[in-house]
């Protein structure tokens, strides 16, 4: 059995590609900067925690000389920032495959579809909520909020794309829709007036 070659194993070229970036170029590009923002907000989180985890193990010892303000504010600082660090690449990485998972089905819907708008986003962003819920054991209540913040984040984030997709002309599938329904409108009236 031959060996596949590189060309077999690229992605299809998408004619329209969303936000007129190529699709693996777009989850590398939406991997890194979610995994980024989750650094940084584990990192402040993991910090101030950390931090606060040190002040409380030595509230019993306080110093008394300048020089032991010194070193307690020192071994602070650095405990704070180990702290911050830690979290800051947990946060990262969980955040970085949450959104690859997202954006990859995403672009699974798109290809499944044939069509590439705010709906395939919502689906995906759906499925990722629902699979994070399960994943984590979420009671239902929490569970449903969870699929209510991903069915607006799809909405919001794929109404976005559908925009600039517009505005660069990429045809979109449901507003081509609406403007064959329009189109096929007018022929019907413009037929019954003759």
């Amino acid at each position: 059995m031959p060996s596949p070659s590189p060309s077999d194993l690229s992605f299809p070229q998408d004619a329209f590609p969303r936000l007129s970036v190529v699709t693996p170029t777009r989850l590398m590009l939406g991997t890194l900067s979610s995994a980024l923002v989750g650094f940084s907000l584990g990192a402040t989180q993991g910090g101030q925690m950390a931090q606060l985890r040190f002040r409380a193990e030595h509230a019993h010892k306080m110093p008394d000389t300048t020089t032991g303000w010194y070193f307690y504010h020192k071994s602070k600082n650095y405990h704070a920032m180990q702290g911050g660090i830690r979290e800051g690449f947990r946060m990262g990485l969980k955040t970085g495959f949450w959104s690859l998972m997202a954006l990859s089905l995403e672009s699974t819907v798109d290809r499944y579809r044939g069509a590439s708008d705010m709906f395939s986003t919502t689906i995906a962003t759906l499925t990722v909520a629902g699979a994070f819920s399960l994943w984590h054991r979420l009671s239902l209540t929490t569970a449903a909020r969870t699929a209510r913040y991903g069915l607006m984040f799809g909405l919001a984030y794929g109404g976005i794309q559908d925009l600039v997709g517009l505005a660069r002309g990429r045809p979109i599938g449901y507003v081509e829709a609406l403007r064959r329904r329009g189109a096929r409108t007018r022929e019907d009236d413009t037929h019954k007036a003759l």
